[in-house]
Parts: C-alpha cells; structure tokens; sequence
C-alpha cells in the first residue's frame, strides 16, 4: 500500500478502544470541571497537615485530583497521537497540560509541611493505622528528609532550576542545530549530507568505505568543537556537584541514585560484573571479525551486517500468534490477559498519516492499558509487538493488585517486563528455528543486543562515574582529559581483537544521556535482570512463574531492589549479570558452532 490511509479509514479491529477511558468529549468536559472543582478544596489543608485526620483527607484528595488529571492527560495525548495534524487534539491537549501545572502548583505545599514536622511525629504518622494507605509515602518523605533544605532555601534552589538546565539546552542546539556535518559517497557513489539519523544506516552499510567514510566524518566534525563540547559537559558535571553538595549527599552519584532508593553497589557491581564478563566481548569481537572476513576489525564494524540481510515477512497476525506461543511459560493466565489485549482493543497497529511515529505503551489507572504500534511485516516489529506488551501487561497486573498510589512503578523496572517477553520470544525462535541462515541471523540480532545494552551502556555508565569522581577530586576535564578516558576504556572493553581507531576519543561528545547523569546504567540492569528472570522461568518452570508474576503485580509497592529481590533477582549483588552473561556466552557458542 503506497498511501497511507487517513485516520477516519482505519478499520476499526486495527484501532485502539479509546472510548473505554471516555465515551465522548463531554465526558472528558465534565471530568475536566470535576477536577477544577476539586482543586478548590485544596487550600483548606494548609498549615493543618500536623493532624493525622487532615494528612489522611489531603492524601485521599490528591489521589482523587491525580487519577482524573492523568486519565485527562493521557486521553488527549493518545487522541492527539492518533493524527497529530488534526488542531482539535492538539489544543486538548494543550488545555491537559495547563491543568497538570495548575494541578501540580496547588498540591506543592503537601510535602514540604509534612516536612517540617519532626521526626518523633512523622515516625508516629508511619505507625498510625488510620495511615496505613499511605505508609510508604510518609516513610519515603521520612527517608528524604535529611536533604530537604529550609523553606528560603528550598525557593532559592527552585530559581536556580532554570539555570541548571542550561548545559543540556546548550548541548541540543550545538548537536541538532549548529554541528553540520559533511557530504559522503554512498554505496552507489552518490553524495549524500550526513545526518544523525543517517548515521547509523551508513555504519551498517556492507560497504566498509562508507562505514569508514562516516564515522571519520562524524567524529572530525565533533572534534572541530572539542573546547566548547568539553565546557559544556564539564559544566553539566558541575551543576551535579552543586546539588549534591547542597542537598548534603557524600556525591553526585548518591544524590542520583537516592531518589529511587537505589544503593550505590548496585552501580558498582554492575560495573565489577561487566568487567569480569569482558573475556566474552573480547570473544564476540574476534568472532565479528572471522564472519565479516576482514583482517583487521575496526570500530565502524560494530554495526555492519554479520550475515546477509535474511529476509522475514511477519504478518501481524502471526505476530501475534508467535508471541502468544513464546510467552506460554508464563502460564495460562499471562495468556488469557494477553488474548484480551489482542481482542477487546488495546492495540492500535498500523501507520495513518499524521500518527505518531515510535511505539509505546500508556494509560490511566483503572482502565485497561493501550498500546501504539507502526507495525511493519518483519521481525523487529514482532519484538515491538511483544516489548510493548510486556509493559502493558507488568501495568495491568499492577493496577489489579494495588492502590492508585502504590501502582505506579519506577522506570529502573519498567524495562524489566518488556526485556523479559523479548527473552522468551528470542529462546522461542531459536528453539523453533530449522534454517542455519534464520539461526545465525536470530544469533546475532540478540548477541547485538547484549552489546549495545548491556557492555556498551555500563561502559558509558562508567564514564559518568570516572569524570564525576575526578571533579570531585578538584581536577580539571579538558577535551584531552575526557578523550584520553574514553579512548582508554574503548580499547579495555573491546580487547585485542579490535583496532581502537583514535578517532572515537571523541565519541563522549555526541552522547545526549550524558546530560541526564548517571541513567544510562538502567538500560543494562533491566536487561540483565529480563535476561535472568526469563533464565529463570525457563530453567525452574512454575516456581520461578510465581515469583515473577508476584513482580509484575508489585507496582511500585516498595523500593524497585526489594520488588526484584522478593522475585529472585538481587540487583545488589553480581549474579544476575552472571547469569545474563552465560546467556551471551551460550550464543556466542551456537554462532562460533554454525561457522565452523
């Protein structure tokens, strides 16, 4: 099909029930006056939250005012996802933005004066069964307490919030709207501007002078910046140890990690981990090298295509069937949730113009979640297909089992459940797979993920770590200073197989997460912990089921390490990055077997 089909010309099994969250826009009105009205009885709690009936009825209000303001919010985004040319939702959900501010602004005070209480009456609040609802929240604000600062300071930190968002916004528009990049000849000789997004398309072209091409141009175009690049990074470090120091944590990496009551062993590991793991990358790469049958590997070889491209047509209907085969280890109930999903319209499928690109998985508390697909007859698309529902099945469960507030979970779990349905489609596949060209092509998209998520990421992770700890040590990260550490652990992660090319010393310069410190390291423990738990389920059977449906239905019902714990997945000690690497290794083996 050449044109896509207007909005109003999807069939109706291809689009989402969005109805289900309100049956028209009245409804929406009306739920919209519900939650102005509602606002109006706010200030009536302030200066009286030392009263445990006024905390009992402020926090019931909040959730009230919360749940009709998301189901507001998140109706009018999906709608306005559906055809973002089309202006009606597009001031909707304008109009749902204003009011989560409004919303936001009105609750603002409920913290801070519960805050002010001491510790003898919040202790007591945790311990008052009239409470007991909210026990978690009083508890985290209990544990946040030591670094909440006075109220003038407090006001004097939220001014400087603007200020601190500057080396971001000065890195965007360097990286998206000064760097330009040079002309390359493409595989048929024609010159082509580089692009971000062109980028990787070069690096996996088979062609290795364009790959080459590409990445000397990307990199020598960074290096052309490298004093300014270094100021602003150097400068997004400095804003780190300013609000590590004024909130009083020992360093930045603390201030990061508290939030989510994440320990800082959790990072370390990590990092400990990986290294032990290297010997396995260092395989991999000698590996890349006997298949693209080249003589020396170099660092714009990471992504070219190991076998020829294998072609795979995936309707969405064997999509589907393929993914509700690959998740039967998950048990008969897992699958009935599943049919329901495919059946009753939580699925939107197909591109139309104007919809959103990407996929996603969203909804509001008490409504059945929706997923957005652009769904394409190949494989990654089935992996979408089964990553997405992996979210919105971990909400669903959620949602069954727990109260508004305690549902929501952190994003240091939300990659798990997704990752781990990936896992389970991955060893379904293999398992099913009788061609040696499906196999090995299968191998290598899944070894590819092991290294781009999990070796990559944590070496990204440590970065972070090196040059924060070296800031706070009083030293000075010039472009040298950051290049020399990147260069070095390039060459310490990617081994003797591997020609370190110089020029991707300057690779630290065009990473944007770089500028959202110290979060890149969730990409390789969700992945590591999917990787473990699906290890788990497969190996142990019902047992290992339990305890991970017992995850899923946790929400964010206590601090994401104890969720994990509690399901057979300790984050805070190595094992489940042991266990996800001898997954690596079984695959490394089955390709090392399938070249011989």
């Amino acid at each position: 099909m050449s044109q896509l089909a207007k909005r109003s010309e999807v069939p109706a099994e291809h689009r989402w029930k969005i109805e289900d969250l309100f049956a028209d826009q009245k409804k929406w009105d009306a739920e919209f006056e519900e939650v102005k009205k509602l606002l109006k009885q706010v200030p009536q709690f302030e200066g009286k939250l030392h009263e445990v009936k006024a905390v009992k009825e402020c926090f019931a209000l909040e959730d009230e005012i919360s749940l009709h303001t998301e189901r507001l919010y998140v109706y009018s985004n999906m709608k306005h996802h559906e055809d973002m040319a089309e202006s009606t939702y597009q001031a909707l959900s304008e109009k749902a933005k204003k009011l989560s501010v409004e919303v936001g602004e009105a609750l603002s005070f409920i913290t801070p004066e519960i805050l002010a209480l001491s510790d003898e009456q919040l202790q007591a609040m945790i311990g008052n069964a009239d409470l007991a609802p909210y026990k978690k929240t009083l508890e985290d604000m209990l544990r946040q307490k030591p670094h909440i600062l006075s109220k003038l300071e407090e006001a004097l930190l939220a001014q400087v919030g603007n200020l601190s968002s500057a080396p971001g916004t000065i890195f965007g528009m360097i990286n998206n709207a000064d760097l330009k990049f040079p002309k390359i000849k493409n595989e048929k000789g024609e010159e082509i501007e580089l692009t971000h997004g062109r980028y990787i398309q070069f690096l996996e072209s088979p062609s290795r002078e364009v790959r080459e091409s590409a990445f000397k141009a990307v990199y020598s175009t960074y290096a052309k910046q490298k004093n300014t690049l270094a100021a602003t990074l150097s400068a997004n470090i400095t804003k780190n140890l300013f609000y590590s120091k004024a909130r009083k944590y020992p360093s930045a990496l603390e201030a990061t990690l508290y939030g989510d009551n994440i320990p800082v062993s959790v990072y370390t590991n990590l990092i400990a981990a990986i290294h032990e793991s290297l010997p396995l990358l260092h395989r991999y790469m000698e590996l890349r090298k006997k298949l693209l049958k080249v003589d020396e590997l170099h660092m714009y070889d990471l992504f070219a295509p190991l076998v020829d491209e294998y072609k795979m047509d995936i309707t969405f209907d064997e999509a589907k069937k393929t993914v509700m085969e690959s998740v039967k280890p998950l048990g008969q109930n897992y699958q009935e949730i599943l049919k329901d999903s495919y059946e009753n319209g939580w699925i939107d499928v197909y591109e139309n113009e104007g919809k959103r690109s990407g996929a996603y998985s969203w909804g509001a508390y008490g409504t059945h979640p929706y997923v957005l697909l652009n769904h394409k007859d190949n494989l990654n698309s089935m992996f979408t297909l089964t990553h997405e529902m992996g979210h919105a099945i971990h909400s669903y469960l959620s949602d069954s089992s727990q109260n508004y507030r305690d549902a929501q979970y952190t994003i240091f779990l939300a990659e798990v459940a997704s990752t781990t349905n990936e896992a389970l489609l991955m060893d379904y596949m293999l398992n099913k797979s009788t061609d040696p060209k499906e196999k090995m092509y299968l191998l290598t998209y899944y070894a590819d993920q092991f290294r781009t998520t999990v070796f990559r990421q944590t070496m990204f992770a440590e970065f972070e770590k090196i040059i924060h700890e070296k800031a706070e040590a009083g030293e000075s990260l010039t472009h040298q200073e950051l290049s020399k550490i990147y260069y070095d652990l390039n060459k310490q992660y990617h081994g003797a197989a591997m020609v370190v090319d110089q020029d991707i010393e300057m690779e630290w310069a065009r990473i944007p997460h770089f500028y959202n410190s110290f979060y890149v390291f969730k990409y390789a423990t969700g992945f590591s912990a999917a990787t473990s738990f699906a290890k788990q389920i497969l190996d142990e059977g019902q047992p290992a089921v339990d305890r991970y449906l017992g995850f899923l239905k946790s929400g964010g019902s206590d601090f994401s390490i104890e969720i994990l714990k509690r399901a057979g997945v300790d984050m805070s000690s190595p094992e489940p990055i042991r266990q996800a690497m001898s997954v690596f290794e079984s695959l490394i083996e089955e390709m090392e077997k399938l070249t011989k």
